[in-house]
């Protein structure tokens, strides 16, 4: 990896920093979709290791949801 002029250097990125392993743009594409980065609380994250975990079980919590919310509509009209 090429080192940057010291005039283009960022001053808080120490010399020790090594990013040649790292892959350029590797998640731009996804990110120029749109993207909600959230932070789980370590308990939570020993339950959901991944995000296809976390988006499963968000997509079943809301489909419930919104079940719920039909069911109670109906109900307010009997």
């Amino acid at each position: 990896m090429k080192k940057a002029p010291m005039s283009h250097r960022d001053p808080d990125m120490l010399d020790e920093y090594d990013f040649s392993p790292g892959v350029r743009g590797k998640y731009a594409k996804r990110y120029m979709q749109g993207s909600n980065v959230i932070v789980l609380d370590p308990d939570v994250a020993k339950i959901f290791s991944d995000a296809t975990s976390v988006n499963q079980a968000l997509r079943a919590l809301a489909e419930i949801i919104q079940q719920q919310s039909k069911n109670s509509s109906s109900r307010v009209g009997s």
